[in-house]
Order: C-alpha cells, then structure tokens, then sequence
C-alpha cells in the first residue's frame, strides 16, 4: 500500500493512545496538521510558543491520561521547546516530540531549517531517530513510545522527512500497536527479605517518597502503618501520599522541612526511600543525612549511592516494590502504640505551623496561608495544583494540602521559570472535567502568560493565581541578606488587566486577606463558564518559608570561616552604610 509518511503518523499516533499535540504548524509539517484535522481521537492544539507547548505536553503525561505529545517545526521548533523538553528529562516525564526535518531527496545544502537537531537533543532526551523510509513510521513511534514510557520515563524524538510527508511511498507491513506491560520488581529476594528486617527491627522508621512513588499510595500507605512509619514526600512527590492521612508530614528533609517533618524524622534510624534521587531540593541543598540503614527503592539502578550509599538497593517498579515489602512484612511490635504517638505529633506540629502562620501580619497585603486554607476549601480532593519556579513553589508545597495522587504538578529538577501557565492549560485539556488552578510568580508570568490566549482559543476554564510583589522574589530575597542590593531582581510594572483583556480572560485583583473568600468565589464561577480566569494576588511575601531559611542556614555553613567572615562583613557593612 502507497500512503504519506503523514498518513501513516496520524494512524501510529492515535494507536498509541495520544490525545493532544501540542505546537505550531510551519512548511516542514503541514502535511501532518493536514491529517492531524481528519483524527476522530486527536485534537491539535496551536500554541503561542513551542516552549508552552511543551510545558503542556509535560503536563498532560503528568497527569497519567494520555503521552504528552510534540508536533512541532524542525530547527527554531525545536530549539523554543528545549526548555519543556529538559524539564521533563531531569523529572522523568515522557513525551513525544515530532518535527518535520528537511527534504533528504534534493542533495542540496543550507535548507530551511538545516540544522542537526538530534545533536541538538541529545542530552536532554532518552532517544533520537530519523525516519528514511514510510515503512519505518509507525514502527519507529510505536518503539520511540516503548522507550519514552519504560524505565524511567524522560522524552524521545522523532525526525520526518517533509520530502516523507509529501510523496506518497511503500507503507511496508502492518504493526500492531505496542501492547503496555506493567514493570515489575527485578531486586532479587534477599534484598527484599534484608529491607524487610532493617525497617521491622527499627526503633523509628520513617518513609520518603518522590515522584516515582506517585501511583503507589495505596501501598506507601499500608506500609507506613504497619511500622507506624512518618512520611515525608520530595517537592515533585507531594501528591504521592495524601496530605489528610495521619502519618504525613509534609514536604522535605531535614532543617529546610516543615516542622512537622523535621521532627518526626529527627530520630530515623531506617529510611525508606521510595521513587527519589536525593536531588538538591528535596534534601534542602543536601543539608539531610539518611540514618545508615537506607533501603532505596527506584526503577532506575543509577540513582543508588548516587548521593547518599544505600544498605539495601531495591531496584523496581515502586508499587511492585512495596507490594513485595508487604507481602514479606511481620508483624511489627508495638507499631499500634508509636503509629498513635507519630500521628498526635504530626498533627500538633501541624497546628502550631499553621497557626503561626495565619497569626502572621500580612501589612494589608494578602497572607499566604489564608490564600491557601481558602483554595484548599473550594477545591475536590482530585484537583490539579500546578505551579511555577519561585518563591511561591515552597509557600505552596507547605502550606498547601493535597490530597489526590498527581494532583500537585510543578517543574523540579530543571526548574524552569515559566512552565505553569502552559502547563495548567495542558493539566485542564487531560482532565476536563477536574478543577485545575495555577500559582505563578509575577516573574515566571511575564515568560509564558500569552499562553493564557491558547486558554481561551479552547475555552479552558483554568484560574491562574499570579502571586505579584514586583519582584523576583526567590532571587530577592536570597540577595537581600548577603548584598542588601536586589540586582536585577525588582520587575516594571505591567498590567495583569491588560493582559487578560489581550488574552480573553476575565481578571480579579485580590488586594487583601479580607477579599480572598469573595474573589475565589468570583473566579470559580468565571471559569465555569470555560473561560480562562487571571487572578492579580497582591501577596506579602515578608514572611520566610522553611525551605528559603533551611537552605541559607545550611549553604552558609559550608563555607570556609574567612569566606564566612567575608561574606557576613561585607551584609553588615551595607546594613549600616545603605
């Protein structure tokens, strides 16, 4: 059979299960636009920028209902959604990333577009492949597909021809579509049997758990209260285990953790370590040190000992990991009576951090933990939280409650500024039928909040909350102590009505702590009506986090004392002299 490599791409495409593309038509892929409009199953979505467009993408593999997936133009396509594309390699996300390339039938040189893009990719991708022939189409998604959401899920690209796209050619055999296989634990069982003993004889287990861990809560849950176990999640593992279960803590490790986690792990003498590599912000710039007996759980073998050496290396799938933990666990003495005694911990810990920060003086700006407790009111158990890269990421992961798996989506590793606005639009198109809010910072909305027109072309009724104090407030503040300057970190004005009013969406202004309950009300009505809703959150930002004062304390501490001496000299002297 003669078909167009296009033709063949739509078919692969909508075997494959994909629901959106996500990009720009350009001359390199019209032709598979052309057959992207004739899909019954798929809907094209043209975005302002394939750097949104991949941010969207992203968010729709993270919300687990379909692969996020790229059609984009070769070259500046290409180069636009890199920063997506990284992002969701560092965090291990899948996507599928498809740009045209250039006629291969010419022999001619210095083409539109004639650029190496799989050099390109390389490094912030699990695979690259060229198709050469139309036969090779839907074989080569089908296994770029395999790769992207095996092992440790990260993104792939796919190169086609246009010349591919244009002429029709030799559709080889038929494929059947990749059938998806659910990945096991491959640790062998001595390992198992010595994790099991390690955590059924400690005094005080905890569990830590990370975006690999996000589909295991069930599990994760079972586990902890055999042991009596406190758990603590990573930033992009917030949602693997429900902020309203009685054994969680809330987010991090160590002296950047919230209180109730600080505590409740202060005396660990077994972790367990479920779907995380240990990065820099779930450990608080690495100011945690696990207790010796760690049991490590991830799928992929790389991460272990990476940072910290485990006693125990469980490499698997974590819901087939900790399924085979439960099934070897004995009973465990004494776990009812410290199961009790954890939880009334937690709980008090929680209550005097949330009381401490709701008696916090706002200065006629808006708190942010009232912000929160009312957002958390008006939203279902199963909403979507998505947000950006800044001061209001750690404010959120905090003070924020979540309690459905995958109902916290945030850019981690690569933590690129700019991912939420685009990516609540993608959270929203996956799920239509949820809630889905963002939290932005006023930074990261000046680089992506024209998407907010892509929102209203698909009439997605989203609300993204833009936390606004003129500043880039994360950088700011870390200025602030050490330089007393804000170099390049205090914003121009710009007109969050006007951009609404540019982009289709309705506008609120929420000044104070007296119009939260009045303005979310308003803004959730707004969207009911499948209309984008921008909310200018006046928010007072006066008020530290433990992440930002974690953070300080344990890179300061790292520095040699003449570089210590140097660098508090140098604070005190612009403290007196301005």
């Amino acid at each position: 059979m003669s078909r167009t490599a296009a033709s063949l791409l739509r078919e692969a495409l909508e075997n494959v299960g994909v629901r959106h593309t996500f990009g720009i038509p350009g001359v390199h892929n019209t032709e598979i636009y052309d057959e992207l409009e004739k899909s019954p199953s798929i809907t094209p979505v043209l975005v302002t920028d394939e750097g949104g467009g991949a941010f969207m993408a992203d968010a729709v593999s993270r919300s687990g209902t379909s692969l996020g997936t790229l059609v984009i133009v070769p070259a500046a396509g290409v180069t636009h959604a890199a920063s997506g594309i990284a992002e969701a390699f560092l965090d291990g996300i899948p996507m599928l990333v498809i740009a045209g390339g250039i006629r291969r039938d010419t022999g001619r040189r210095y083409q539109l577009h004639d650029v190496d893009q799989h050099a390109l990719l390389k490094p912030i991708t699990k695979g690259t492949w060229l198709v050469e022939r139309h036969a090779d189409v839907v074989p080569t998604i089908y296994e770029a597909v395999r790769v992207a959401t095996s092992g440790e899920p990260g993104p792939v690209f796919v190169e086609i021809p246009v010349n591919l796209q244009l002429i029709a050619g030799d559709a080889g055999a038929m494929h059947e579509p990749p059938v998806h296989v659910a990945p096991d634990a491959r640790c062998a069982s001595t390992s198992i049997a010595e994790a099991v003993r390690l955590l059924a004889a400690a005094r005080s287990p905890g569990i830590f758990v990370g975006w690999g861990a996000v589909d295991a809560g069930r599990e994760t849950a079972e586990l902890a209260e055999r042991l009596g176990a406190p758990v603590a999640t990573t930033l992009q593992g917030l949602s693997a285990f429900p902020a309203s279960h009685p054994l969680h803590t809330g987010f991090c490790l160590g002296r950047a953790a919230v209180p109730a986690a600080e505590n409740a792990f202060r005396d660990c003498d077994c972790l367990l370590a479920v779907g995380t590599r240990f990065g820099e912000i779930a450990t608080g710039s690495f100011g945690y040190e696990p207790p010796a007996n760690l049991v490590h759980v991830d799928i992929n073998p790389a991460v272990f000992d990476a940072n910290y050496p485990a006693r125990v290396a469980l490499e698997g799938d974590a819901r087939a990991v900790l399924r085979r933990l439960l099934a070897e666990m004995p009973a465990v003495p004494q776990s009812d009576v410290r199961r009790s005694a954890v939880a009334a911990r937690i709980a008090a810990d929680k209550a005097a951090y949330r009381a401490d920060w709701l008696a916090h003086d706002p200065q006629g700006r808006v708190n942010p933990a009232r912000f929160f407790e009312a957002l958390r009111q008006r939203l279902a158990d199963d909403a979507t939280v998505v947000v950006d890269d800044g001061n209001h990421t750690f404010l959120a992961a905090e003070l924020m409650p979540i309690h459905h798996a995958r109902g916290f989506i945030s850019p981690t590793d690569f933590n690129c500024m700019g991912y939420c606005v685009p990516a609540t639009i993608g959270a929203k198109l996956a799920r239509p039928g949820a809630q889905v809010v963002g939290i932005v910072g006023d930074g990261a909305f000046r680089m992506t909040g024209l998407e907010l027109a892509t929102a209203t072309a698909q009439e997605v009724g989203v609300i993204v909350f833009v936390f606004n104090d003129g500043e880039l407030a994360q950088i700011a503040q870390a200025q602030e102590i050490p330089y007393n300057r804000k170099t390049c970190t205090v914003l121009g004005p710009l007109d969050l009505a006007g951009v609404a009013q540019a982009t289709g969406a309705a506008f609120l202004r929420l000044g104070s702590d007296a119009d939260i309950g009045r303005v979310l009300d308003e803004a959730f009505a707004a969207a009911a009506t499948h209309r984008p809703v921008l909310v200018d959150v006046a928010v007072d930002y006066s008020k530290r986090t433990r992440f930002t004062e974690g953070i300080v304390k344990t890179n300061l501490e790292r520095f040699d004392l003449g570089t210590k001496a140097r660098l508090v000299g140098r604070a005190l002297w612009r403290r007196i002299t301005g």
